[in-house]
């Protein structure tokens, strides 16, 4: 294979801009023509696609965002786009495209491998929620940068002697809020895996009340059943303690990447190329342990990955 495309797409996460630099320099390391695809599949159909350089991906290794820049195209998930898409890739003699994203960008990249594109998908979404992969791009800086919050957080609560609820991403995955609350020393950690149970939490709160508590911090998922304002006001009720709430939302996507997810995402890049290179069949790239492994990309989509239950329980304990 001699020319290969690069694209993200959905919601951006820190490291893409790292795995794009590996997948062009490792490309062009192997005599391979490298070309971006700008905005995702919306940038496909539209034929935005330049081509690129050693030094078009300099300096962009610690950048949050994406270069390429990203948008949801509700054109590709018809006939008439796929089909469109698959006639600009060829116009430019692209062999094999490299996808950066999440579960919606790697089910476009499937319809492109059934029409005989070789498509290696890198998973780029903060939430963690891909079931093949141990971690995906993008999930430990945004843990980190909920844990920033926490710090700031907490020390205005204690002051004030109030309960904080922070509401994080996590539509459908609770990781963020379970990693970033059991590191962060939240006192309750809600996520959609788990049954809501407003009497569990008010009733810690009434604990650590009574025992001197200064400040309370609920994390909760955004994809758990209850409203955050209503949990607030809830809580204020059955407890008497003054309850706010901080939604930290976009915040969660920005930032420099951390050196965990530059390392991943130059490894998983790297990894794309090699299987380009050799011609494999799509694959959906990943971490098992500490090694990047690769599932084949449909087996890939359909794998679940069990809740962390031994973690929420070890965070339930340290918060009594």
């Amino acid at each position: 294979m001699r020319k290969i495309g690069v694209l993200t797409s959905g919601g951006d996460a820190p490291g893409m801009n790292a795995a794009v630099r590996a997948v062009v320099r490792c490309g062009i390391d192997r005599g391979m023509e490298v070309y971006g695809i700008e905005r995702g599949y919306e940038g496909l159909i539209e034929g935005e696609i330049r081509e690129m350089t050693m030094s078009s991906v300099g300096d962009i290794l610690h950048r949050g965002g994406t270069i390429l820049r990203t948008a949801r195209s509700e054109r590709f998930k018809t006939e008439a786009g796929q089909k469109h898409a698959m006639n600009v890739l060829e116009a430019f003699g692209i062999e094999g495209i490299v996808v950066i994203g999440g579960d919606g960008s790697f089910r476009g990249g499937l319809e492109l491998s059934k029409r005989g594109v070789p498509v290696m998908g890198i998973p780029g979404t903060i939430d963690n929620d891909l079931g093949y992969t141990d971690y995906t791009i993008g999930f430990d800086t945004a843990v980190n940068t909920v844990l920033s919050a926490v710090t700031n957080i907490r020390d205005t609560s204690s002051s004030h002697e109030r309960a904080t609820v922070i509401e994080v991403m996590g539509r459908h995955c609770g990781d963020i809020a379970l990693y970033a609350g059991l590191t962060g020393g939240a006192d309750n950690i809600l996520v959609p895996e788990m049954p809501f149970d407003i009497n569990k939490v008010c009733r810690k709160i009434i604990q650590g009340k009574n025992r001197g508590k200064l400040h309370d911090i609920i994390m909760k998922a955004e994809g758990v059943e209850v409203d955050t304002q209503e949990l607030a006001q809830m809580i204020e009720e059955r407890t008497g303690k003054e309850t706010r709430v901080v939604i930290l939302a976009y915040l969660q996507r920005g930032g420099s990447p951390t050196a965990k997810d530059r390392m991943l995402a130059s490894r998983m890049g790297s990894k794309a190329v090699e299987l380009l290179y050799d011609d494999e069949e799509s694959r959906a790239i990943g971490i098992c342990g500490s090694e990047i492994c690769a599932y084949e990309l449909a087996e890939a989509l359909e794998m679940k990955s069990p809740f962390n239950t031994e973690l929420y329980e070890l965070a339930d304990i340290l918060s009594k």
